[in-house]
């Protein structure tokens, strides 16, 4: 199963964004569902993100990325993160 992460990171740390992981992010916002499939997991990441102040209000120095990991809402693991 894969979980959706939502990754607040700073524009003067990553500014291309490639560079922005959960260990260097600002805020990491984790959506409280598991996926089968990426397309669904990354749809309903952007869908939970559209819902909240980071998506609706980005700092001006921040963006934001959705990413799907393996694992379930309490029992993510850093291993399995896959960008």
């Amino acid at each position: 199963m894969l979980t959706a992460l939502i990754l607040v990171c700073s524009l003067a740390t990553s500014p291309d964004l490639r560079g922005c992981t959960r260990d260097n992010a600002l805020d990491v916002l984790q959506v409280p569902e598991t996926f089968a499939s990426p397309v669904t997991c990354l749809m309903h990441g952007q869908a939970y993100l559209a819902n909240t102040a980071a998506g609706r209000d980005p700092g001006p120095n921040e963006a934001v990325k959705v990413v799907c990991v393996r694992g379930t809402p309490g029992g993510v693991d850093h291993a399995e993160s896959r960008h």
